[in-house]
């Protein structure tokens, strides 16, 4: 992805334009992926002759694109300038929120969610690397906090933001509202085209990078359709195996590619290869929990979606209060505060899955608590996530390192969705039951990324 080895003096405004600009966007794709988690339960009804299985491809096919297609992405940028992706990049992204909102039917909107979610891959390494090519040294850690910042701040709003365009102005506006911020960043970061520069030395792997995209893809619907195919059905084996021979595949390319699809290269540290493989599993349970949710708010217990909203965003605030307390923690203790980020959600995923949580809307007895518990344990742990990821690389290989670790947790991400959809299609007629069985399942998941934060890494530094 982006090396920063090469970096171009750059005057302090354009600087700060290429980070308000970057920011900008991935504050915006950032904040995609919770509004539509919100907007879902009335996507639903929208789509009533539709399957729930089927549409949960509205949330994961964003999360599948999205992650086959980080890592050739920020190769792309470089190969053809940063400033000239990014921007098509923009551009790509109104173009298809647009396609989103005017969905005539479901597959119209989950082929337009794929292809938005490609957009919004070009989107992060693009810019990322755009900020980090015109930023003095000096200051890179100051623009690195404040373009993670814009992502967590996405995350904080994005329930209150969704719940009130869905309940004044109907779903389909949480993407009509991506146009005009599109059209203002595309405005605001003309400047950045000039003079691009170019890094690469080639295009990135094309095969790698689609088998990469059918191997996610494939072995997310062998999960999702499996209930209803048969677990053991043709379709099922075929699509699942094909799915796991893809994904093979994209890796043993990529250890032999000069321009991988996949940065394994990366994984020679210890600690960040632990880093990732904590990201992709934990990836799944939050997810899964994120969507479920509004889910259980809309029909376990009836709320509005502005009520939904507001309840959502007890879990969203805390995540944002202790991923600032984790950033500023001493390096000694990130390791902890990770342990203890994954077995906060545990706990609160598995008090979830308890008879306490029933058809009685319980807000302050049931529903804060848990928020509280899980939005704070996912910031304690996101948050050491990329700083250790950070640590384990040198500084050149930072941007790609950040690209790496948000494609397991977006590939953790689509396989908890899929989770979801086969444990809601085998109690299609007990959603309560369903609902407990997927905070355990949660729970799992959640204490198994906490014995991967728990493994000791050795100091070991993949070559510049």
């Amino acid at each position: 992805m982006t090396d920063v080895s090469s970096r171009p003096t750059a005057t302090r405004p354009t600087a700060r334009l290429a980070l308000l600009v970057a920011s900008g966007a991935a504050f915006m794709s950032f904040l995609d992926l919770s509004v539509v988690n919100i907007a879902f339960p009335a996507i639903t009804r929208d789509y009533p002759h539709t399957a729930a299985t089927t549409l949960t491809w509205v949330v994961s096919g964003y999360a599948v694109a999205f992650a086959a297609l980080l890592t050739p992405a920020g190769q792309l940028a470089d190969a053809l300038g940063r400033g000239r992706v990014f921007l098509s990049a923009l551009g790509g992204f109104a173009l298809t929120s647009l396609l989103c909102a005017l969905a005539p039917d479901a597959n119209w909107l989950i082929a337009a969610r794929f292809v938005q979610g490609g957009a919004a891959a070009f989107l992060i390494p693009a810019g990322l690397g755009l900020v980090l090519s015109v930023t003095p040294p000096e200051r890179i850690g100051a623009a690195m906090a404040a373009w993670t910042a814009a992502g967590g701040f996405a995350a904080t709003v994005g329930p209150a933001v969704g719940g009130a365009l869905v309940d004044w102005f109907g779903w389909r506006s949480v993407f009509v509202v991506n146009v005009p911020i599109a059209a203002l960043l595309l405005l605001a970061g003309l400047r950045l085209a000039t003079g691009d520069q170019r890094h690469g030395d080639g295009l990135p792997d094309l095969a790698g990078t689609v088998a990469t995209g059918l191997g996610i893809g494939a072995i997310v619907a062998a999960v999702t359709e499996g209930q209803q195919w048969g677990w053991t059905d043709w379709r099922t084996l075929t699509v699942g195996v094909g799915g796991a021979i893809a994904l093979a595949a994209a890796l043993w390319r990529s250890r032999r590619h000069p321009r991988p699809a996949i940065a394994v290269g990366l994984w020679r540290s210890h600690s960040y290869a632990l880093v990732n493989a904590t990201a992709f599993v934990f990836g799944a349970a939050m997810f899964a929990w994120l969507l479920a949710g509004p889910l259980w708010l809309d029909g376990i217990w009836h709320y509005s979606v502005l009520k939904s909203a507001g309840a959502m965003t007890i879990g969203a605030v805390a995540s944002m209060v202790t991923a600032v307390l984790a950033g500023r923690a001493p390096a000694g203790r990130q390791r902890l505060l990770g342990i203890l980020g994954a077995v906060m959600f545990a706990a609160s995923t598995l008090y979830m899955s308890t008879g306490v949580w029933d058809a009685t809307p319980a807000l302050w007895q049931a529903w804060v608590p848990a928020g509280l518990l899980g939005g704070g344990g996912i910031g304690l742990l996101i948050t050491v996530l990329g700083t250790t990821a950070a640590r384990s690389l040198p500084p050149q290989r930072f941007a790609a390192g950040v690209g790496m670790n948000v494609t397991a947790r977006q590939s953790g991400g689509a396989l908890g969705i899929a989770v979801l959809a086969a444990v809601f299609a085998a109690d299609p007629g007990a959603p309560l039951t369903a609902f407990h069985t997927l905070f355990a399942v949660c729970a799992v998941i959640a204490l198994a990324a906490a014995l991967l934060a728990a493994v000791p890494t050795r100091a070991e530094e993949v070559p510049a």
